[in-house]
């Protein structure tokens, strides 16, 4: 009778247990406390972004007797292009009124081969320096690297006598050797640590089977370094088309860059200011830099993720 009884009672209590592993682990509530403080703090900090954006993107598209008399925060009421052809064709960039269009060419001259050179010059380096160790390359690497922490406006006049007695002081060309020189050493630094990270194997393989310097270049190493290459593209763009102080010293006045003919167009003292064609102005000098960052957003991630900052 005692075991019956005993027995009798143990039974609801396995029964509550079974129940209770059934149902499992309480749901956690999505908006917990900390959930709340991540999210509005990235709230604040998209709309502190943002919103800069959104008063440049309605006031390009305002007339200026709307921009006066109306509400800076207001969308445009009858919205208008006219701002955004002026900006490209006809604003004052100084003594010449043909808008950044001729900027945005010079820039483009600028970039592409300074991108190109920089690159391929800092790809050398670091694969060098991780593969082909020589005596000295640890020192050579400390000096490149401290090269990157020099501030620009130190190097500024001995690079302008330098480009002054190379005969391309107020060209293009001392635009692109001065981006290239710049962009070497951080470059090398990514591709010095992304050539660490991939298997030392197929080098050494490849040594075996007879292949050189050269040939392990381009065979194996670049078609396994298209996210560090996308990397170096994204710093290397964005960089150099956002500069002004190059652009400004070394360029002349015949071959300046798009961030200089902005400068010329929002100082100038011609007549009232043109918020809408500044604003405009504004938006298509940061356009390019923009674009390239979206299409490869990505791999530039994959990049970083894949050895840019590892070594």
């Amino acid at each position: 009778m005692s075991q019956t009884a005993t027995i009798s009672s143990a039974g609801p209590t396995a029964s509550q247990d079974a129940r209770v592993e059934a149902r499992g682990p309480r749901p956690t509530p999505f908006f917990t406390p900390r959930k709340i403080v991540i999210y509005s703090i990235l709230f604040f900090a998209c709309l502190y972004f943002l919103f800069p954006l959104y008063v440049m993107i309605t006031t390009s598209f305002k007339t200026m007797p709307e921009i006066r008399w109306g509400n800076i925060f207001a969308p445009p009421i009858e919205p208008t292009g006219e701002a955004w052809i002026k900006a490209w064709t006809s604003a004052c960039t100084g003594l010449t009124c043909q808008g950044l269009s001729p900027g945005f060419w010079n820039s483009v001259k600028i970039t592409v081969p300074s991108t190109l050179v920089s690159i391929f010059i800092a790809a050398v380096n670091g694969y060098a320096l991780i593969n082909w160790r020589f005596k000295g390359s640890e020192i050579f690497f400390t000096i490149l690297i401290f090269g990157s922490f020099i501030p620009y406006q130190v190097m500024l006049y001995p690079l302008v006598m330098i480009t002054r007695e190379l005969g391309i002081f107020g060209s293009l060309w001392a635009v692109i050797l001065v981006h290239t020189i710049f962009g070497m050493p951080i470059l090398t630094l990514l591709f010095r640590n992304y050539f660490a990270s991939l298997p030392v194997e197929l080098f050494k393989a490849a040594r075996v089977d007879g292949a050189g310097f050269w040939r392990i270049f381009f065979e194996i190493m670049l078609p396994m370094s298209l996210p560090i290459f996308v990397v170096a593209m994204i710093l290397q763009i964005t960089g150099i088309w956002n500069d002004f102080l190059f652009g400004v010293v070394f360029a002349g006045t015949q071959n300046y860059p798009m961030t200089v003919q902005l400068n010329n167009i929002v100082n100038s003292v011609q007549g009232s200011p043109e918020y809408n064609v500044n604003m405009a102005a504004t938006i298509l000098t940061g356009l390019v830099p923009l674009i390239v960052y979206f299409v490869s957003g990505r791999l530039f991630v994959r990049g970083i993720a894949a050895g840019a900052v590892k070594g």
